[in-house]
């Protein structure tokens, strides 16, 4: 495989020799440093055989001391493909200019497209796009990605609960969800409210049904708590229960801190390179020079560019090295178990729904051993303990 770039490159000619001693005519060859390959003899008095094109003078020498002929019969390699195409430099520069104009229109934002929106939010949006250079006619590498024009959209405009953003071709694709949409009643079939775990019943919030259960009743998990089925006996009708129920119940955490942690900080000093790059080769295009950082992350954008819809193996890369510092973070006994009460709180918090809430903590046991404090904590929680099961009529 090496030999047959190098035979590419260089550029090579095949030949054939005629007379007597066509084999002294090799030998002679190889003396003068002359490679040969395919040698091979299709007469009596004849041998055909390839050489690089960079020794036609050396072998010319060589034919003057012998009584042969010399005769080419071919020739090959990226010389003679060169020499070709200036021959025809006019269709060279015609497909050279074809490739790099469609290249470019190609990687250009030619549509925006905005769905979901009033026209008084979608103008807002393609106004904010403006300003972050996403409009018709810009290439598509100087644009930030998806993610990061996401999250600026949501920011900027408080009428949107959510933006989805897609690149198709050369059409962005903004699919919104605008706040205070009313949503269509949900309809339910006749069904009971029970328990979803054990508890202390709280407070009750019936809006449909009978309620099974008082005040400071304790029930256990699966108990009914409010039925779908009401009025007299013998007259009963089955309706959806609705409702919360609001019980006291009890988890229990067990947290670990460590007296002393290790962690990367970013510090906000960052520099950018760009590349261009080939497969696995990157050429530098822009950001030369060492990294001075010592300690450092490295994030990438990578966009390909594409010619008309294929996706070429050649691409724009813009890496972002971001300057990070490590930091020792030493906590005293108390400090550590604040925090990993602190800890718990968040994480059981995250877990819980909105309308919860932890009403009481109590440490259950405490260790310090091995650099770290063991906490188990145990929670007090008022929340919904409401789940619905179906109501069949003769239930």
């Amino acid at each position: 495989m090496k030999n047959h770039w190098m035979h590419f490159f260089s550029g090579s000619v095949k030949v054939v020799i005629s007379g007597k001693g066509t084999e002294r005519f090799i030998n002679e060859c190889i003396r003068q440093g002359i490679v040969v390959w395919e040698v091979k003899k299709p007469g009596t008095h004849a041998l055909s055989f390839s050489m690089y094109l960079k020794d036609i003078k050396k072998i010319r020498r060589v034919v003057r001391k012998n009584d042969c002929k010399l005769r080419f019969i071919g020739k090959k390699g990226l010389p003679f493909l060169i020499r070709k195409a200036l021959y025809n430099s006019g269709f060279l520069i015609g497909a050279i200019s074809f490739f790099i104009i469609v290249t470019l229109l190609s990687n250009m934002v030619w549509n925006i497209k905005v769905e979901g929106a009033k026209p008084e939010t979608e103008h807002r949006i393609i106004q904010e796009l403006k300003k972050l250079g996403v409009e018709k006619g810009k290439l598509q590498f100087f644009i930030e990605d998806n993610e990061s024009l996401q999250r600026h959209l949501e920011d900027a405009i408080n009428d949107i609960t959510w933006i989805g953003v897609e690149l198709n071709g050369t059409t962005y694709q903004f699919e919104v969800v605008e706040k205070n949409q009313p949503e269509p009643p949900e309809q339910f079939s006749p069904r009971n409210l029970v328990a979803n775990k054990k508890a202390i019943i709280k407070k009750l919030i019936v809006e449909e049904g009978k309620p099974e259960v008082a005040v400071n009743d304790f029930v256990q998990k699966g108990e009914l708590l409010v039925t779908g089925k009401i009025g007299k006996e013998g007259e009963e009708i089955y309706v959806p229960a609705r409702g919360k129920i609001f019980g006291e119940t009890w988890y229990k955490s067990e947290v670990t801190v460590k007296f002393t942690t290790k962690f990367d900080v970013l510090t906000g000093e960052n520099n950018k390179k760009h590349y261009i790059s080939f497969g696995d080769l990157r050429i530098p295009i822009w950001g030369f020079g060492k990294i001075e950082y010592k300690e450092y992350q490295t994030d990438l954008d990578e966009r390909h560019i594409k010619f008309f819809n294929w996706e070429l193996p050649i691409a724009y890369e813009k890496e972002t090295i971001r300057e990070s510092e490590k930091i020792i973070r030493k906590y005293t006994t108390n400090e550590a178990i604040e925090e990993a009460k602190r800890i718990g709180r968040n994480t059981l918090e995250q877990e819980l729904d909105s309308d919860a809430e932890i009403i009481e903590e109590k440490v259950l046991r405490q260790s310090s051993n091995n650099g770290k404090v063991i906490l188990e904590i145990k929670y007090n929680v008022i929340e919904n303990i409401v789940t619905t099961i179906p109501l069949v009529q003769g239930d």
